[in-house]
């Protein structure tokens, strides 16, 4: 029992000591404004976002710091989409409504919508924005600034993310808490390496040129988790990329409820860690990290398991202030990690509809990884 507790203590040190050690990377990163003659393209792929993009586009017209213009690629809506953003274009000329061509084969949607905006935009940046998401006043300016001062061409960030109902705070809490407890931030301002790419594809500004050379979207045509998979590309390429603290930059509340949130994981789970190899290792991290310690503590009291349970939930604290989440994330943090592993179990082992991806009702096959 003894070794046992002293291995999940070991697997929640571990995220325990890295979230210290990235926020204290992120928190000393300086915000810089923009200098020369910079023009940031806000780029929005829109499929059937008739709630979201009025929202959207009012909080995009309020950048400050750099001139911006506003390209919306309407794909394929049914709803009602293309004609909001008619009606903010007529009373600012910022806007663009773009209308997709036909989707190519070998593409899938966002990207395929992607691609076509980057085609289609003017800016030295193109700052790549889902329709759920808010920018904040100076989003990209401060985005920009930062390419520029570290000349990554690729800088991300989370922004704030939202969430209402017990299904959002059983998945999204998630997405920091691999962020911070399981990526070496340092390392990755560092290094080139691929393997410590990192982006959130909710919120990606790409220096054109940098874009241009890296073979952009066009690169990745296939793929459905371009936050990943740009990271990697900009990489292999090397070009050096960034991630900057998302939590007053922007706001997102991504899904509604378990269903949805639950459908949009596990669609990027087949480009994440829903692999044969992988998934085994992230169970291990997690399980053992972050769902063991409070499950087994009940039942085999012992000291080191109990250290355990106390430095995970303390990490989840840490993530959560920091990144301004919701606290009731908090408590429900081991049941939040364990739904987590089910969703890339469920997508590993082709569960239900989790063996296929998608993009707003449009479904694709999953490519067969080697």
């Amino acid at each position: 029992m003894m070794v046992l507790g002293f291995l999940l203590l070991a697997l929640a040190a571990i995220p325990f000591v890295l979230t210290l050690m990235n926020l204290s990377t992120l928190r000393a990163t300086p915000r810089h404004a923009p200098t020369g003659d910079v023009l940031v393209s806000i780029l929005i792929p829109a499929r059937n976002e008739a709630t979201n993009i009025e929202p959207a586009l009012e909080a995009a017209l309020g950048s400050m710091g750099v001139p911006v213009e506003i390209l919306v690629m309407d794909d394929g809506s049914t709803d009602g989409t293309g004609d909001i953003v008619r009606a903010v274009m007529a009373r600012d000329p910022r806007v663009r409504l773009l209308t997709a061509p036909p989707l190519a084969e070998g593409w899938t949607g966002k990207i395929h919508a992607c691609h076509h905006l980057s085609e289609a935009a003017h800016g030295t940046h193109l700052l790549f924005v889902d329709a759920d998401v808010r920018l904040g006043p100076h989003a990209a300016a401060l985005l920009a600034g930062h390419a520029q001062a570290t000349d990554a061409g690729l800088v991300s960030a989370v922004p704030r993310q939202i969430m209402v109902t017990l299904g959002e705070l059983l998945t999204v809490p998630t997405i920091n808490l691999l962020l911070l407890g399981y990526l070496p931030m340092g390392f990755m301002r560092l290094s080139r390496d691929p393997g410590l790419g990192a982006a959130c594809g909710q919120l990606m500004l790409m220096e054109r040129g940098a874009y241009r050379a890296s073979g952009g979207h066009a690169a990745v045509r296939s793929r459905i988790h371009d936050g990943i998979q740009l990271a990697r590309l900009f990489r292999r390429k090397g070009i050096m990329t960034d991630l900057m603290p998302g939590e007053r930059l922007a706001t997102c509340r991504m899904y509604a409820g378990l269903d949805e949130a639950w459908s949009g994981f596990a669609k990027n789970a087949h480009e994440g860690m829903a692999t044969p190899v992988a998934l085994p290792i992230w169970t291990v991290l997690l399980l053992g990290g972050h769902v063991l310690p409070f499950a087994l503590l009940p039942f085999l009291p012992s000291l080191p398991i109990a250290g355990a349970a106390l430095l995970s939930l303390v990490t989840r604290m840490l993530v959560t202030f920091a990144t301004q989440e919701n606290p009731w994330s908090i408590p429900l943090h081991p049941v939040t990690t364990f739904v987590g592993l089910a969703i890339q179990w469920s997508v590993l082992l082709r569960i239900g509809d989790a063996c296929r991806a998608g993009w707003k009702g449009r479904l694709y096959p999953v490519e067969e990884k080697p």
